[in-house]
């Protein structure tokens, strides 16, 4: 296995370690040249992950001999599809994020109206996607619609958790990270006035980091 497969393992454990992770839930994918994709198996847990426990899935969408990938696999490869400049995909269901989630009435276009500079850098807006069972193809179909003409780089899972895409696993992990503190302080501030920034202050950060 590559380099690339040995830090994501050490990065799924970092996440699971500092509670971004419980349990079983959760899954992580990279891209691999030349076109195939390295999958955190079926039913794992992050934080007890090995190199060779990882799922190889070719550039055809096919698992490769031995672990087989996350059932939820099959949005990441859409996402892929949609986006071909992300290398890596991190979903999770971390604590304030899925509460986010669970919230009626949340903006569909927008989950998290900005009010700091490294939401708008990292993740530039957050689209909600209607609920489906977890590994429902339709989860996939409305990602492809909402990740179409899109820069948004996080989309929120109704009743579910988040997924966040990166230019490669690190950069997917810092995403996530700085998006599930994002959330944190939404609840936290949920009862105080504070200064949401203006369009003018938006269109001067940009999107993208």
């Amino acid at each position: 296995m590559s380099a690339q497969a040995e830090r994501l393992v050490a990065l799924c454990k970092s996440l699971f370690d500092r509670g971004y992770s419980v349990g079983g839930a959760g899954n992580v994918s990279i891209r691999e040249e030349p076109g195939g994709f390295l999958v955190t198996p079926t039913g794992s847990s992050l934080g007890r992950l090995s190199v060779d426990a990882l799922a190889v899935v070719g550039p055809d969408g096919a698992p490769r001999p031995g672990p087989q990938p996350s059932k939820e696999f099959a949005f990441h490869r859409t996402l892929y599809r949609i986006r071909p400049e992300a290398g890596a995909i991190v979903h999770l269901h971390s604590t304030w994020l899925t509460a986010l989630s669970c919230l009626k009435d949340l903006p569909q276009g927008n989950a998290l109206r900005p009010f700091t500079p490294y939401y708008v850098m990292r993740i530039g807006h957050m689209p909600v996607i209607p609920y489906s069972r977890p590994g429902s193809l339709t989860i996939g179909d409305d990602l492809a619609k909402a990740a179409r003409g899109s820069t948004a780089q996080a989309f929120l899972l109704a009743s579910h958790g988040v997924v966040v895409l990166g230019r490669d696993i690190e950069d997917a992990v810092n995403n996530a990270e700085e998006l599930e503190e994002t959330a944190k302080l939404h609840f936290i501030l949920r009862n105080h006035d504070r200064h949401w920034l203006t369009e003018d202050q938006i269109a001067e950060l940009g999107e993208g980091y």
